[in-house]
């Protein structure tokens, strides 16, 4: 018997399937899909999860130095005339230093995301601005879970669909 389900497709299609449901489920924090792929898609995502609320704790904050450009009132950069060795006149913009307190992982940790990366995809919010999934499960989803073993997700039945009569499910994060 095998360890998961075919769902009548190839490997290679099967996971990329799989791995679009799972991206969709953690940017959305629900889907609705055919009963087999909830079922097939709540496995994956409660691993994913269970691996993140093991780390949670494990990092540590440090200052770090970081540049950035100076801007004006209207929201433009500062330029600076400089000259060459030569005596050629060009403008840099000026930058300004600052400290950041940034969080470090630990090597476990960083294992745990590593682990997470291959089962999603890359993906936009809805106003398009690149968002990092894996970001958002160790920051958002698995301190909400940190207190509870297993049990993240819950599947609802929404009956059949029309034109195929495929039973449908949504699955959700169990809000807590």
């Amino acid at each position: 018997m095998p360890a998961n389900r075919l769902l009548n497709r190839p490997n290679a299609q099967r996971m990329a399937m799989l791995k679009g449901l799972v991206t969709a489920f953690l940017r959305d924090g629900q889907i609705k899909t055919t009963e087999t792929r909830a079922k097939e898609v709540r496995s994956i995502v409660e691993r994913l999860i269970a691996t993140a609320v093991r780390e949670t704790d494990h990092f540590s904050s440090k200052q770090v130095k970081v540049t950035s450009k100076k801007v004006d009132s209207k929201g433009k950069a500062v330029t600076v005339r400089k000259e060459s060795k030569n005596k050629r006149v060009y403008f840099v913009v000026d930058r300004q230093e600052g400290t950041v307190m940034k969080t470090v992982d630990s090597p476990e940790r960083l294992h745990a995301r590593r682990q997470i990366l291959p089962w999603v995809y890359r993906a936009k919010d809805a106003d398009g601005k690149p968002l990092n999934l894996v970001n958002k499960l160790f920051d958002e989803i698995a301190p909400r879970y940190k207190s509870v073993q297993g049990g993240y997700t819950r599947i609802y039945k929404l009956g059949a669909r029309q034109g195929d009569a495929a039973e449908m499910a949504l699955l959700q994060l169990v809000q807590k």
